[in-house]
């Protein structure tokens, strides 16, 4: 449980939870963890979003595909990283979107209602988990936020520009969790179109990469 807990506790959720705490928390919300194979699918749309799943290995991605069968990449989750809380805090019946394995991976679900309501134990932990789910969705809020920005992006270069300030950080050299194909879905462009304009921004000495590693020159 303690290995648990490591892996857990960068999630806004459980900020301030002590791991002494997070052993009872975790039988309180009815936690139980699941392991899927890549391509699995871990919610499907349609399906009932009563949980928060919280990836404790390995990538999810969030995505949606429209009636002619084009697919939106909307969003990841690595490990530590959650997803469906929005939907479960909407009270959305259900999913909008489908999240499926991009690799091997485990999944921690725990059960939202129990989450959001004080328990007759009247646990310690719980006025501070209900807390940190406000935290978790203001995090959720600024994501959409910023994917709101690149999708306003006029040209491919501003949008793929746009996702490296986004997912970079303040690093020059970066890892993203999409291949050239879910990349151009999750930038909403031609794939042709965003692999030959990396190629341009290499050639113009703006940046280097390897598959999904990149390094931002200027």
């Amino acid at each position: 449980m303690n290995t648990m807990f490591e892996i857990v506790k960068n999630n806004p959720l459980f900020h301030g939870i002590a791991v002494s705490d997070f052993e009872k928390m975790i039988r309180c919300m009815s936690a139980e963890t699941k392991r899927y194979k890549k391509n699995d699918i871990i919610l499907r749309s349609g399906d009932a979003a009563d949980f928060i799943g919280i990836v404790t290995e390995g990538n999810v991605m969030i995505k949606k595909e429209d009636p002619d069968g084009r697919v939106m990449i909307l969003d990841s989750a690595g490990v530590s990283e959650s997803f469906a809380e929005v939907f479960a805090c909407a009270g959305i019946s259900q999913s909008p979107v489908t999240v499926q394995a991009s690799e091997d991976c485990e999944v921690l679900f725990l059960d939202h209602k129990k989450t959001v309501t004080s328990c007759t134990s009247a646990c310690p932990f719980h006025t501070r988990l209900i807390r940190n789910l406000l935290e978790l969705m203001a995090h959720k809020n600024l994501s959409l936020s910023q994917k709101l920005e690149l999708l306003s992006k006029r040209t491919t270069r501003e949008k793929i520009l746009c996702f490296f300030d986004t997912y970079r950080k303040a690093s020059k050299k970066f890892t993203i969790p999409y291949d050239r194909e879910k990349l151009a879905q999750y930038l909403c462009v031609d794939r042709s179109a965003m692999s030959n304009e990396l190629c341009k921004m290499r050639r113009e000495g703006l940046i280097k990469f390897n598959r999904n590693t990149f390094e931002i020159l200027q």
